[in-house]
């Protein structure tokens, strides 16, 4: 069932709800869809045949894009575990702690962030400045090393009486928010079928903490279509290799049968398409093709940034004619 947050009643059912009928699983409405499509070409110099998927127009407060649609499935499983405090992690500089931190406020739940130092530029500057206002409780640490080490001592402040905080990985990277690109995935079927879009050959999408890349290949497997992710690897600091996001595609799978949906066949490492080729020296560190991507997608009306889509659409210019085609490239970037 689908929950408006603040509302009585309930909204209309979301894809996957639609596609399996008793499906056990709560949704909040943060934003509103279906995000629009359109081929490019010239103007970020590649042939035809390039799509891009617009989910930064997802949504209708300050974000869209990927955090919000994890969030919508997150936040309402939270809820129904009668939580308190959210405890999460990132750079200095995540845009999934601050999103995370604004949805979760609005529903009166605590959000608890440990973050970690990164490459410091005047963006990454301006986002901690936003997180220490977001109303979190932030600790930063020096290496994501340090980070575990002190993971038992974050529990321990968060915790509620005997309740200690719901870990939520990097990202919203759980089976939870893996349901959101899923629902995307039914989402590009739709617009295929409807004539929007033709039936991608590849999918692109950047992977910084893996649900997204996880929630299209299990959910265009759903939809039917032949399409295959290639996901652009841009995070050294999580183990983001096809193992390790054909393991979260199958625990959502799982998590999807307990919930009634039915048997779901477990995701295969050979499922996934994963390529490390353009992250750079490390996390959060622009590369040079990043920056030009960006500057080049802003001419086309996209609103990119240099560590994620960024990279990701340097990748989809380098291999566009060594895709097989269509190729959709799923903008993923959502704050405005």
């Amino acid at each position: 069932m689908t929950h408006t947050p603040g509302e009585a009643g309930t909204a209309p059912p979301t894809r996957l709800h639609r596609r399996l009928p008793g499906l056990d699983l709560g949704h909040v409405r943060l934003g509103s869809g279906p995000s629009p499509v359109r081929e490019l070409g010239a103007e970020l110099g590649v042939p035809a045949g390039l799509w891009v998927k617009d989910d930064g127009a997802y949504g209708d407060g300050p974000w869209g894009g990927n955090k919000v649609r994890k969030l919508e499935w997150i936040l309402p499983e939270a809820q129904r575990r009668g939580e308190q405090v959210l405890f999460s992690v990132g750079g200095i500089g995540t845009h999934w702690g601050l999103a995370l931190a604004t949805y979760a406020r609005r529903l009166g739940l605590k959000t608890l962030l440990g973050l970690v130092d990164q490459p410091v530029d005047d963006h990454v500057r301006e986002q901690l400045a936003r997180l220490l206002t977001s109303g979190a409780e932030i600790h930063r640490f020096s290496s994501p090393a340090r980070l575990r080490a002190a993971a038992p001592w974050l529990l321990w402040r968060g915790h509620r009486g005997r309740r200690l905080p719901w870990y939520l990985p990097a990202g919203g990277s759980n089976p939870f928010g893996t349901l959101a690109y899923v629902d995307t995935a039914l989402e590009i079927a739709d617009q295929v079928a409807t004539g929007e879009l033709p039936e991608p050959g590849t999918v692109v999408v950047p992977v910084g903490s893996g649900g997204t890349v996880a929630g299209l290949t299990l959910g265009l497997r759903l939809a039917g279509l032949r399409s295959r992710v290639l996901g652009v690897v841009v995070n050294d600091a999580l183990r983001l290799d096809a193992e390790a996001m054909a393991g979260l595609a199958t625990r959502t799978a799982e998590l999807l049968t307990s919930r009634g949906a039915g048997h779901l066949a477990p995701v295969s490492p050979a499922d996934l398409d994963l390529r490390t080729d353009w992250l750079g020296t490390t996390y959060g560190d622009p590369t040079p093709a990043s920056q030009a991507a960006v500057r080049d997608a802003a001419r086309a009306g996209l609103g990119l940034e240099p560590v994620y889509t960024g990279k990701a659409l340097a990748a989809v210019r380098d291999l566009h004619d060594r895709l097989d085609g269509p190729v959709l490239w799923v903008q993923t970037h959502g704050p405005r």
